[in-house]
């Protein structure tokens, strides 16, 4: 059975940083992307960052460009989303994908996600 766990979540204040983890299972973790979504109170799920099964290749949206870094280790079956310099517009539920290339929609698995609350 697949499943991907999130955690890191929490409240911080603008300006601060904040790690997030997601370790799934269930699947041979070394062979596929990671992405990580997000999705705010009346809003869709956006896309938020991506590397692939390596972790040779990134993508990032424009909105957290220069301040969010996606990393993996393949050893730990992890992946995180180091996120520096938060804003209260990154204030949402962010969600850990796996997929069969780096994407900003097609993922095949999903967790349930980890709150961000980023007070102002």
């Amino acid at each position: 059975q697949v499943r991907l766990v999130e955690s890191g979540g929490g409240l911080v204040q603008a300006g601060d940083s904040l790690t997030l983890s997601c370790a799934p299972s269930g699947y041979t973790f070394s062979s596929y992307a990671m992405g990580w979504f997000r999705q705010a109170p009346g809003k869709e799920r956006e896309f938020v960052s991506a590397i692939s099964s390596s972790g040779g290749r990134t993508d990032y949206a424009d909105s957290v460009k220069g301040r969010f870094t996606i990393s993996r280790g393949n050893a730990k079956n992890t992946v995180y989303l180091q996120m520096n310099s938060l804003k209260s517009g990154d204030t949402a539920v962010y969600y850990c994908a796996a997929g069969p290339r780096v994407s900003r929609s097609v993922y095949e698995y999903w967790g349930h996600g980890t709150q961000v609350t980023v007070s102002s």
